[in-house]
């Protein structure tokens, strides 16, 4: 993991880069971590009451509502955008680890203007994501569980 962020704190427990390569574990440690910071906020803001506007939203829990979504059709047109976005993200991570375009992992060329201009800051703020996606695939875990579990609604009180 050396000269990757977060590499000087040697975070690999099952040394799963010793089989895959970095660029790989990366991208996918990259892209599950944000993918679990924003279903983490989602579950807890519609457990706590927000909605879209429209019927077919309202009185659905949390845990019921990929089966409600997909009994109103709602999936099929958002599983067609991730899948758009997922064979771009594809073809970025393949072409950004054969090195045929100049690509970091977890690159998707949006949203670097908003990192900080010091290079250390930005180190910091890359390593922060890494971190809080790692505690967020966590915590989306527990968060799951803990629903079907209980069955009951955030905080599980």
């Amino acid at each position: 993991l050396d000269g990757w962020v977060g590499g000087e704190k040697g975070f690999d427990p099952m040394n799963i880069t010793m089989a895959l390569p970095v660029y790989w574990c990366r991208e996918a440690e990259l892209k599950h971590g944000r993918v679990c910071m924003l279903a983490t906020v989602g579950w807890i803001a519609t457990d706590s009451g927000l909605r879209f506007a429209g019927d077919m939203f309202q009185n659905v829990s949390t845990i019921d509502a990929h089966s409600k979504m997909v009994e109103a059709g709602v999936m099929g047109p958002l599983l067609a955008g991730v899948g758009v976005v997922e064979l771009y993200g594809g073809w970025l991570t393949l072409n950004g680890f054969e090195e045929r375009i100049k690509r970091e992992a977890g690159d998707f060329f949006i949203g670097k203007q908003v990192l900080p201009k010091d290079p250390e800051q930005e180190r910091l703020m890359r390593l922060k994501e890494i971190e809080n996606g790692r505690l967020a695939m966590l915590a989306f875990s527990g968060i799951c569980t803990q629903a079907v579990l209980t069955n009951s609604t955030w905080p599980f009180l």
